[in-house]
């Protein structure tokens, strides 16, 4: 998770960031979640039902600030959604909703709790707040994003960071989807007035387009990288990550080589080394 963003984002995490979206920021700060894991609580204006997206971690400390930012804000968490199934995102799921006696959704089955399973495509309403779900594999099979049309927003889970830019967790996620997850959300900023990305991690970001397109710019630049480092003879993915990021915090290496692996099977799928 490297390099910085576009976008102008807001002066600190946690707290409103849009109309209807607010962020409980989690105590789990770390080299790979950033500040800390982002737990949003998203509601429509003037109804008392909110749905909150990625509890985050298990910390109960962080559970109940979320169920109780909620209550302050005149509402009752009503459904409970996944982008992914990371620890830092869903690992609190459960415990959550013991506390709100909510369903969990999620795409993967083995995270859902008394709910249906989300799709791409599928529409989710709660107390008239409209969400779009859209299937973004790539940094893992399971990634979802939810477009928020009344904020043009995006919330992105790890897809897109509000700082730096996430890992491909080989093997789970693969380069391919996650490009093809990257295009789609491009689509959804050129074209249907997506402008804020609200991350799991990270700042919010007031240029969604700009975001993205950094990102596929930065996707394209390592890529070219990865395959020059093999040219030249680096052969294993540490050999790789210890040629391509030396500049970047050896307390990502780990990270880094996963995307590694998921860029060297994408240029042997192409046929390129």
């Amino acid at each position: 998770m490297t390099g910085i963003l576009p976008g102008a984002p807001l002066p600190r995490i946690g707290g409103p960031a849009t109309e209807r979206a607010v962020c409980v920021l989690a105590p789990n700060p770390s080299p790979m979640t950033l500040d800390g894991t982002n737990t949003w609580i998203l509601s429509e204006p003037g109804s008392d039902l909110a749905v909150v997206v990625d509890p985050g971690p298990l910390h109960e400390d962080h559970l109940r600030a979320v169920v109780r930012t909620a209550e302050e804000l005149g509402k009752r968490v009503a459904l409970t959604l996944l982008t992914h199934g990371h620890a830092d995102h869903a690992e609190g799921a459960a415990r959550f909703a013991e506390l709100t006696r909510t369903p969990v959704r999620a795409l993967d089955p083995t995270h859902r709790l008394g709910g249906e399973g989300l799709h791409h495509g599928a529409t989710v309403t709660t107390g008239g707040l409209e969400l779009r779900v859209l299937g973004t594999p790539g940094h893992t099979s399971d990634s979802l994003c939810f477009h928020l049309p009344a904020d043009g927003a995006v919330l992105t889970g790890d897809t897109v960071l509000g700082r730096g830019t996430t890992m491909v967790a080989h093997p789970d996620g693969t380069l391919g989807d996650y490009l093809d997850s990257l295009r789609r959300l491009r689509i959804l900023a050129a074209e249907h007035g997506v402008a804020t990305v609200l991350p799991g991690h990270g700042p919010v970001l007031a240029d969604a387009l700009g975001a993205v397109d950094y990102y596929l710019a930065h996707r394209a630049s390592r890529l070219a990288q990865v395959e020059t480092a093999v040219e030249a003879g680096h052969r294993t993915a540490a050999d790789v990550v210890a040629h391509v990021y030396a500049d970047v915090d050896r307390s990502l290496w780990p990270a880094a080589e996963l995307s590694v692996r998921a860029q060297l099977r994408y240029l042997e799928d192409h046929g390129l080394i």
